[in-house]
């Protein structure tokens, strides 16, 4: 099956995502990273628009990226000034980089009413642009912008613009439904029609869609099927209003769907990573439901589902999650049958004791009924499994626990907490500050633990959430509050659920911190 290329722009299409922003540093670790898998060209970004741009060139300018060219990217010259005067095109030659991306106008409308130029004026400028870095030894791919929507307003006229590219040099014309607004039947028509419109040149065409109409990678495939040898687009569809081609899903379809060869081999079951990579660095919340790569594109809840993905994965699994680097999950709930409590068990190998699983699912139901969600609370799904298999073990007992908030007359707030445990036949009576009641509560509790249980130590809090559970009570709602913990090996989430929020943040913590201790004995 034939190549096709994958350019990605998640450094510049991507960076005007709301809420996107790469630092300098990110750049270079983005563009290390997508050179490692074999991304063919990877877009750094515009270097005449900001000097985080015009830096990240030359970092990256001495880099040794066997399959992967960086790409700058620019605009035709401006209305008669020549391409060597044009200080974007001066830009883009100081970047250095080899390859050059060009966005032109397609669009008739576009040229006389937002351009302001005569259409004749709008070609000399794509052609001479063209032309000029061609000359200067560069690599041209030239972008038709709104190139969808102007070839179906005057599509002799959009043919025009893109022939002007190819003849001047371009070694890559590509379509760009810069709108998103373009249904999959009419990327795949004018995508043939363009083609046939190059054939004097005989220059590929490649497609970049954008995601208004939640169609940008169904279009994008339909723009392979019909030919084009080049995909661009995000990682994770970051970009502008609605987003960008999401390349996570484009190469795991075109890969694992279509037979497509894309990226350097065996980088296909790395898209999980770079995917949760890519969220890190831009510090944003993982997409859960996220096709191929989410942590729920693989999560079964229903009984039945799970029964069956238990005994053929294929039943319920369209791929392998390890074709992509994911992984199954089997969650549980009011909705779970024995099945569910059967694959999250058997590492203990209890599976088999039929009463024992009835008895969990039956302590699920009930505590689901007070609110509790165990879909993110593994720890504390795992506690509950050793108490009802009578293997539960606490290591302190819970006496007693208060905390204080005062705010002085300047509105200082200071916040307090004390414990009472026993662990074996000792008490230890704890205080500590902290910034707020959940981190006084951590404190307080480390303190009074860590001399018997030093490893705690590496035990940390990484996300705190909490959810109003029945909200029609207004402040004497029920909450639920999930807490995400890490160490050095593993991250887990416990829950709690009360009236009031601390209470219901005390027991969450104290599940933490019960199912660190648990795990680190099995070792």
């Amino acid at each position: 099956m034939r190549r096709i290329e994958i350019y990605d722009t998640t450094l510049r299409d991507g960076s005007q995502g709301e809420g996107v922003s790469f630092s300098l540093q990110d750049k270079v670790l983005v563009a290390r990273r997508l050179a490692e898998l074999g991304f063919d060209y990877v877009e750094g970004g515009y270097p005449l628009s900001n000097d985080k741009d015009a830096q990240f060139f030359q970092k990256v300018r001495d880099a040794k990226f066997p399959h992967t060219r960086i790409a700058a990217f620019g605009m035709t010259r401006r209305k008669g000034v020549q391409p060597a005067d044009d200080p974007g095109m001066k830009a883009l030659i100081e970047s250095g980089a080899p390859a050059v991306t060009i966005v032109g106008k397609t669009s008739d409308f576009h040229v006389t009413e937002v351009l302001r130029v005569s259409l004749e004026e709008n070609l000399a400028m794509i052609s001479e642009t063209v032309a000029y870095f061609r000359s200067q030894g560069r690599e041209v791919i030239y972008d038709a912008e709104h190139f969808f929507d102007g070839w179906k307003a005057n599509p002799a006229y959009a043919a025009k613009t893109v022939q002007a590219a190819a003849e001047a040099g371009a070694r890559i014309i590509v379509c760009c439904d810069t709108n998103g607004g373009t249904l999959p039947e009419d990327v795949a028509k004018y995508i043939k029609e363009a083609i046939a419109a190059l054939k004097k040149t005989n220059t590929p065409v490649g497609i970049h869609t954008h995601n208004d109409c939640e169609l940008a990678v169904a279009n994008s495939l339909a723009a392979v099927d019909a030919g084009a040898v080049q995909v661009q687009g995000t990682i994770n569809g970051l970009g502008e209003r609605c987003g960008n081609a999401d390349l996570v899903s484009v190469v795991a379809n075109l890969a694992l769907k279509k037979g497509y060869e894309v990226l350097r081999p065996g980088c296909v079951e790395k898209l999980t990573e770079l995917s949760r990579y890519i969220y890190e660095l831009a510090n944003l919340n993982h997409r859960p439901n996220q096709p191929f790569v989410g942590a729920s594109a693989f999560a079964h809840k229903g009984g039945m589902h799970v029964h069956a993905v238990n005994r053929v994965s294929s039943s319920y699994e369209h791929i392998p999650p390890e074709k992509v680097g994911n992984e199954r999950r089997v969650l549980v709930s009011e909705l779970s049958g024995r099945s569910n409590i059967e694959a999250l068990t058997a590492k203990h190998n209890l599976q088999h004791d039929r009463q024992l699983m009835e008895r969990i699912l039956g302590e699920v139901v009930t505590l689901e009924n007070k609110g509790y969600q165990f879909e993110a609370a593994e720890g504390s799904f795992e506690l509950l499994v050793q108490k009802c298999a009578g293997l539960y073990r606490p290591h302190f007992e819970r006496k007693s626990f208060h905390v204080n908030v005062e705010a002085d007359q300047e509105g200082r707030i200071t916040t307090e907490a004390t414990v009472k445990l026993q662990i074996g036949d000792r008490i230890r009576h704890e205080v500590a500050e902290g910034d707020g009641p959940v981190n006084a509560l951590d404190a307080a509790l480390r303190k009074a633990l860590m001399d018997v249980y030093p490893n705690l130590a590496d035990m940390h809090l990484v996300d705190y959430k909490v959810r109003v559970i029945n909200s029609e009570a207004a402040t004497a709602a029920g909450v639920r509050v999930v807490i995400e913990s890490r160490d050095e090996h593993d991250v887990w989430g416990t829950i709690g659920v009360s009236e009031n929020v601390i209470e219901a943040s005390w027991i969450a913590l104290v599940d933490s911190i019960e199912f660190k201790l648990m795990k680190d004995e099995r070792k």
